[in-house]
């Protein structure tokens, strides 16, 4: 009896076994969700995400041409941290800042010589403030770089006494005054909020409606596809912009993010990224037509590389090429830069109209495949 129970046991653990990995292996999504998703999220997290400052972009203007002070220039270059870049004048240095080309600019003054003899030499160093964490990194290597100067000026013994060796770094936090990460990661938040509301939820409903054939209904009516697509844009663009004034209000009162750029340029790129969003939303639903693909997939093709690869939690530039390329083609970086730019260094017109012509690209192509995928007929 036992042995009888045992054996029928096993046959129907084997069998029950075999039917599931067959299942699963027909089940092409949820095997692609299984072993292809693992191994993307490894790739990103070991190769893309990266909190370390390398070779950071550094302007350095020399108002003193002695040897001394070019001796310093040369002191700041340490390869691996800091790559400095000698300009003519302070307004050259200070409108590579404004366009976010420089993360700090070294201003070593015209009597630099003087002072370091006199033992009280200072450079002043302006920090690309908008992401703390990383300007303070900068700083450290600033200081760090002419602190290691120093030492060795002194171990060559060209200084007369030890004061006579050292360089005071003057810093000043550009774009984020009051060095608080929270003015960093609120305009962020905003991209994130919006993806989420623009293109998550808009394929997570729009595919019950496919599963449960509300759609297809509408489809045997003389309705237009565009109709039923602008009917379903229109309720969650309205979502999409009370979201935002949410999180504009939230930044202003609650966390008190000052915003230097133009709120009307803000609101029209703003638009515009969730007009991409609800695209994006809209493409992957009708391909889908699944509840729970739809959100696995619009979880991993628009909110994920938001969060991951759009320079939300990290600068783009201490990534390795492939997965910068990949950034680079995201719709999120462009709206990332952007309202970053808006909020913490004022209006950059060049950067404003790259970033807008941009997004507005990526609408007019995602809209225009959404209406090709949404057809009228019945599967």
């Amino acid at each position: 009896m036992s042995a009888s129970f045992s054996s029928g046991f096993w046959r129907r653990l084997v069998s029950l076994t075999r039917k599931e990995v067959r299942q699963l292996l027909r089940d092409r999504a949820n095997l692609m969700m299984g072993i292809a998703l693992p191994i993307v999220l490894i790739l990103i997290f070991g190769y893309g995400l990266s909190l370390d400052v390398k070779n950071a972009p550094v302007a350095v203007v020399l108002d003193d041409a002695s040897p001394v002070a070019r001796d310093v220039v040369a002191g700041l270059s340490t390869p691996g941290y800091l790559a400095p870049r000698v300009v003519g004048s302070a307004h050259e240095a200070y409108a590579l800042m404004r366009a976010r080309e420089v993360d700090a600019a070294v201003l070593v003054p015209a009597d630099f010589s003087r002072r370091l003899a006199a033992g009280d030499a200072q450079v002043q160093v302006l920090l690309q403030g908008a992401d703390a964490s990383r300007a303070t990194m900068i700083r450290g290597y600033v200081v760090g770089a002419l602190a290691s100067w120093s030492q060795k000026r002194a171990d060559r013994g060209e200084a007369a006494r030890p004061a006579m060796g050292q360089v005071q770094a003057v810093d000043r936090m550009w774009f984020n005054a009051a060095n608080d990460s929270t003015w960093y990661l609120v305009p962020g938040l905003i991209v994130l909020i919006m993806t989420l509301v623009g293109a998550f939820l808009t394929a997570l409903v729009m595919a019950r409606e496919w599963e449960r054939g509300t759609l297809e209904s509408l489809f045997v009516t003389p309705v237009r596809p565009v109709e039923v697509l602008l009917a379903k844009i229109i309720p969650y663009f309205c979502v999409g912009m009370i979201g935002l004034a949410l999180c504009l209000a939230a930044a202003a009162f609650l966390f008190h993010v000052p915003m230097y750029g133009s709120l009307p340029v803000l609101l029209l790129s703003a638009m515009l990224y969730l007009f991409v969003a609800l695209g994006i939303g809209l493409v992957i639903s009708s391909v889908t037509r699944n509840q729970f693909l739809a959100s696995q997939v619009a979880l991993i093709a628009s909110f994920l590389p938001a969060l991951m690869l759009s320079g939300f939690m990290f600068d783009l530039r201490n990534v390795p090429t492939a997965i910068r390329v990949i950034g680079q083609i995201l719709p999120a970086t462009y709206f990332m830069e952007l309202i970053k730019s808006l909020f913490l260094a004022g209006n950059n017109w060049p950067l404003i109209a790259r970033n807008c012509a941009i997004l507005a690209a990526y609408a007019v192509v995602l809209l225009g495949a959404a209406r090709l995928v949404t057809r009228k007929r019945l599967d």
